[in-house]
């Protein structure tokens, strides 16, 4: 079922886009923003995602109720227990609540699932070993899990521990009986609908603080801001789409990174880039999310947690450096498996899904090899390291109802529709990789059997201004619900294919029309000879737009290629 990607121009509504251009947006701007859903009325908000512009915390379902819960708990100083997760908005979720908590006062502790041996979230092996650490631990507040562990919450309770969960993933068949839910997928407030877990921790934590405050129970200084960075750092980093509340959650994060982020997030950012330059969405998705996320694949979330919580500067310094290895580590075990994954499969070609199982693999690095072999399968890719794995699907499948059709094969499972987590009952991986594939075949239909390469239309080069760029920077951040607005050009001919990088990793083109600016396509330098090869051909390309001043030249437009395919003109 695997097939070349298609190119799919985006749709707007004309209406929209008639009456943005009438508002004074740039036609090329205007269809962006309408393809996006954006509107003359809404334009306004969606240009300023202001402070002001927040909801109000307890206007989240369940976070009265969660706040009322805890309150007795700070007061009289019984020990808290975050339960957080591994990934980087597990992380950021417990250091956001446990920020608070021990600035209102509480007793509190954070504790982390590991990845190896106990499996997501909260099971009976994590909770078994939460209890014997914190012995004392009167509440467990859980973030970023707990949704799909209604009987180690039940457990909790029977021992007199009370439980409050906040979560974003999808529910069950049964929803844990907690003292208080707090889950955006099973009640929401308008925006809040797409809240990461550290979005939803961020609101608690803003609750506690207005409540205790206006009791006259807090009077110390804001302490929002860090937590704040935390929240929209998560939200990135978990793909979760940058409209309504996440929108606002991000923007501010970004405009308020070099003044209020923890010190060991700005020392990792130093020690990863080492430069000046604003923070942008992609600083959170390609540089601080996957090194945070690698703590957790690669060793432990609570090295990731320290970090966040650093507040010595040397030992900020030292952490960062550890974080930053674990992420070299990461992409030498991640090369390792992909390469022995495809070697297990063969060819992608007329398989409904990849299922694929290494027993020497690193659990910790399943769900990116999914996602790297998902570039190429273009279906559903599930990836067991022993009896565990992680599952990635592409656009027009849902993964979450395809493990849920298998549930017979599983002891667990969790996540949502485009990415999950599973643990097979012993002995059920060739049954569990039969009935994965078959569920994954009926949700098969033409449109998702290739990854559609989504565009904005096609565009005449003399476009292509800095003015235009500018005005593109303006609807930042981009990201899952905002791309990068993407470009095609028609009927074009290269006139120099180079190849750029210390390892000839990727390539600086040239075309014969001079008005076609100059291009790079990252990665694909193993491609230049076939290119030159068909060097008499032309090709349609869709590209994104940057501001190069490469070799001390003035500022120009530059391409970065997504696709080339041969003309369609030809």
């Amino acid at each position: 079922m695997c097939a070349a990607p298609r190119w799919s121009a985006r749709e707007y509504d004309p209406d929209a886009y008639g009456a943005l251009v009438a508002s004074g947006c740039l036609p090329l701007v205007a269809r962006v923003l309408a393809a996006r859903g954006v509107t003359a009325e809404s334009l306004d908000e969606f240009s300023n995602p202001s402070l002001a512009r927040l909801a109000a915390p307890e206007s989240l379902p369940g976070i009265p109720r969660a706040v009322e819960v805890l309150l007795p708990f700070i007061r009289e100083k019984r020990l808290v227990v975050v339960f957080g997760d591994y990934d980087a908005d597990g992380v950021c979720a417990t250091a956001i609540l446990v920020s608070a908590l021990s600035r209102l006062g509480a007793s509190v502790a954070a504790f982390f699932p590991k990845r190896e041996g106990e499996g997501y979230g909260m099971t009976a092996t994590s909770l078994g070993r939460m209890l014997e650490s914190h012995p004392d631990v009167a509440l467990v507040v859980t973030v970023d899990n707990g949704i799909s562990s209604p009987e180690e919450v039940a457990s909790l309770r029977r021992r007199g521990i009370h439980v409050v969960v906040t979560d974003h993933h999808l529910p069950g068949e049964a929803l844990p009986e907690a003292d208080a839910l707090v889950n955006p997928r099973v009640a929401s407030a308008p925006g809040c609908d797409d809240l990461c877990g550290a979005g939803v921790a961020f609101f608690l934590a803003s609750a506690l603080a207005r409540r205790m405050t206006a009791e006259g129970l807090y009077a110390g200084p804001k302490f929002g801001g860090p937590l704040l960075v935390l929240a929209g750092l998560a939200t990135v980093t978990d793909l979760m789409p940058l409209a309504g509340q996440n929108r606002i959650l991000v923007t501010q994060s970004l405009a308020n990174f070099r003044s209020c982020a923890p010190l060991g997030l700005r020392e990792l950012l130093d020690r990863a880039q080492r430069r000046a330059e604003p923070v942008v969405a992609r600083d959170y998705g390609f540089t601080l999310g996957p090194r945070i996320n690698a703590a957790g694949r690669m060793a432990s979330a609570q090295t990731a947690y320290d970090l966040l919580m650093a507040t010595d500067r040397e030992e900020a310094r030292m952490l960062a450096v550890t974080v930053d290895s674990f992420n070299g580590q990461r992409k030498s075990e991640e090369l390792r498996m992909a390469q022995e994954a495809r070697a297990q499969v063969g060819s992608f070609d007329g398989l409904p899904a990849v299922v694929v199982r290494g027993e020497d693999w690193h659990m910790g690095v399943a769900g990116i090899v999914a996602s790297r072999l998902l570039e190429t399968a273009h279906v559903p890719v599930a990836v067991a390291v022993g009896d565990t794995g992680s599952v990635r699907a592409p656009e027009g499948y849902n993964v979450h109802e395809a493990l849920q059709s298998v549930s017979e094969h599983l002891v667990r499972f969790g996540g949502h529709a485009a990415a999950g987590g599973f643990t097979l009952r012993p002995g059920a991986f060739e049954a569990f990789r039969n009935g994965f594939q078959s569920a994954c075949a009926a949700q098969y239909r033409a449109a998702p059997a290739a990854a559609a390469v989504h565009f904005d239309g096609w565009v005449d080069p003399a476009d292509l201004t800095l003015e235009l760029l500018e005005a593109f920077r303006k609807l930042e951040p981009f990201g899952e619900g905002n791309p990068l607005p993407v470009f095609g050009i028609r009927d074009v001919a290269f006139a120099r294919i180079g190849v750029m990088g210390a390892d000839g990793r990727h390539l600086s083109m040239a075309f014969t029309d001079k008005r076609v600016p100059r291009a790079v396509w990252w990665g694909h330098g193993p491609e230049a000879e076939a290119l030159r090869g068909d060097a008499y051909r032309r090709f349609d390309i869709c590209f994104t737009l940057t501001c190069s001043d490469y070799g001390g030249e003035p500022p120009h437009v530059e391409l970065c290629l997504v696709d080339v395919r041969p003309s369609e003109k030809a």
